[in-house]
């Protein structure tokens, strides 16, 4: 979708449709809605006194200008009540209505942006939330689909109006539509399949990522691996014919020599569950299993697009998990980067045992904090359901920054304790540890499993993203499908980023 912001008047404006904003209720009404009510001789005010539109969340109505405007329709979007209004409410507003537009083959729209006292919303908060809403909303996959191509709808551009010199505005649309690429970025890698994202291809869009970027990229292949003491990564690629790859991007600005935040992403690329061989029921699903990895790869693309003056590093473990006479069995034991030695339970709990190296390989950036995002634990969807990511960490500070950084994108999380009595779930009989600890409190063990492998004395938040890196049907911002979940957090998050404070460590 084209994006333009434009200084102009809404009443000589040549547009198919013109997209204006109401409060539910009816207590405050939005200049521009005032306006277009009264070049249209009151249309507005009959619409709502007939009881036709009552500005709900997500409710619109398509009119037709009867005469007193340039545009030939205008569609009235509701906000909600105006004491529950946000920005994420204001992106899922313009996402709504931008579908319908498309829905109903209207390709093109001028969205007049609500701005003066009675508008709860900074105007560069309000271009950023509108931009972002309708470029995440109106996302389609359709790279694998042949036929029939001539019915994929599209919605082609959207002019945002405003009363005011457009210049402060267009930067942060900009900042909308890089946040919006590395989203879709993320979505595009989890809904390929798994027998075209494979670790190698997986690797090979890191790489092309950083070579647009300019991210510093570098690829350890499994001989390296081996040479480095990668046991637990390379213990799960064992059972595929595919080669496994460790990938590291780096963001470095020129003069930025403090010490970076590293990102952890879970690239199982597809997960059979290896001997512990998963119900074929449903497994087609678990092509979503590299969604952590495909949320940390669209976020370093938005970091550089953003030209965030921190460092960040990416660290992107990636392989398969299938069953074959090489793989690794229940039973095993395996020796880790750390040196810490792991009894096999289950070979389906694979994604702890490629994260414990890819945690204890941090070790070497010396990070001042290290943000892990994986599809961890079905026990995580059992309690929290969809839609909503487990939080779980060693500081408190940072982890309250999670949670701050989940709620300005719109992104839900939900902490788990991490007490030390649950790791009497995890001890075994003939190694350091076992990687599952049995049916209870299976979200906080998986997570209280990766806290071993973090280094001593470094922040470290764990995002398990099992419920909510694909969505089940549509919503406003998400498709249904792959979600993308990750990208905005982790943004948000590095945006705001200050030092974090050794007091926050919990002991």
């Amino acid at each position: 979708m084209e994006l333009k912001v434009t200084k102009g008047d809404l009443h000589t404006v040549d547009a198919k449709v013109l997209i204006v904003f109401h409060f539910e209720g009816g207590e405050t009404w939005l200049r521009a809605t005032e306006e277009v009510n009264k070049a249209t001789g009151g249309m507005v005010a009959r619409v709502i006194a007939a009881g036709d539109f009552r500005g709900e969340h997500l409710e619109h109505i398509l009119l037709y200008v009867p005469g007193g405007l340039a545009a030939e329709r205008i569609l009235l979007s509701g906000l909600g009540k105006q004491q529950e209004f946000s920005p994420h409410r204001l992106r899922e507003a313009v996402a709504q209505a931008l579908k319908t537009l498309r829905e109903r083959r209207l390709a093109s729209a001028v969205l007049v942006l609500p701005e003066g006292e009675e508008f709860p919303c900074a105007a560069g908060d309000t271009a950023e939330a509108c931009a972002l809403g309708g470029l995440l909303g109106l996302y389609q996959f359709t790279e694998l689909r042949t036929k029939e191509r001539e019915k994929i709808k599209e919605f082609s551009s959207l002019v945002l109006l405003t009363r005011q010199e457009p210049g402060e505005l267009a930067a942060r649309v900009a900042q909308a539509e890089a946040i919006a690429r590395g989203v879709d970025l993320a979505r595009d890698l989890v809904t390929l399949p798994g027998n075209v994202a494979t670790p190698r291809l997986l690797a090979e869009r890191a790489r092309e990522v950083a070579l647009q970027a300019g991210l510093r990229y570098r690829a350890i292949d499994p001989g390296e691996a081996k040479e480095l003491g990668m046991g637990a990564f390379l213990a799960v690629a064992r059972g595929s014919d595919e080669p496994a790859v460790f990938v590291e991007m780096e963001h470095r600005p020129e003069g930025q020599d403090s010490t970076p935040i590293v990102l952890v992403g879970k690239g199982i690329t597809f997960d059979s569950g290896g001997i512990s061989i998963k119900p074929a029921e449903n497994m087609e699903a678990m092509k979503d299993d590299m969604a952590g990895a495909a949320a940390v790869i669209g976020a370093m693309q938005v970091v550089a697009a953003l030209r965030l003056p921190l460092a960040v590093v990416a660290l992107i473990p990636c392989t398969e998990n299938l069953p074959s006479g090489k793989a690794y069995k229940p039973g095993d034991v395996i020796r880790s980067l750390s040196g810490q030695t792991i009894e096999v339970i289950s070979t389906d709990a694979e994604g702890r045992l490629v994260l414990a190296d890819a945690l204890s390989y941090a070790a070497r950036f010396t990070p001042q904090a290290i943000i892990d995002l994986a599809t961890l634990t079905g026990a995580c969807v059992v309690a929290l359901g969809n839609g909503v990511s487990g939080l779980m960490g060693n500081h408190d500070d940072l982890m309250a920054r999670v949670q701050a950084a989940a709620e300005k994108s719109g992104e839900k999380v939900w902490p788990f304790p991490l007490w030390d009595t649950y790791f009497e779930l995890l001890k075994s009989d003939v190694a350091d540890l076992k990687n599952v600890g049995g049916r209870k409190a299976g979200a906080i063990t998986g997570g209280l499993f990766l806290k071993q492998f973090v280094p001593q004395g470094v922040p470290w938040a764990h995002l398990d993203i099992a419920g909510s890196a694909w969505e089940e049907k549509d919503r406003p911002l998400v498709p249904k499908g792959a979600s993308g979940v990750g990208v905005q957090l982790l943004t948000r998050l590095l945006q705001d980023w200050k030092p974090l404070g050794a007091d926050g460590l919990q002991r």
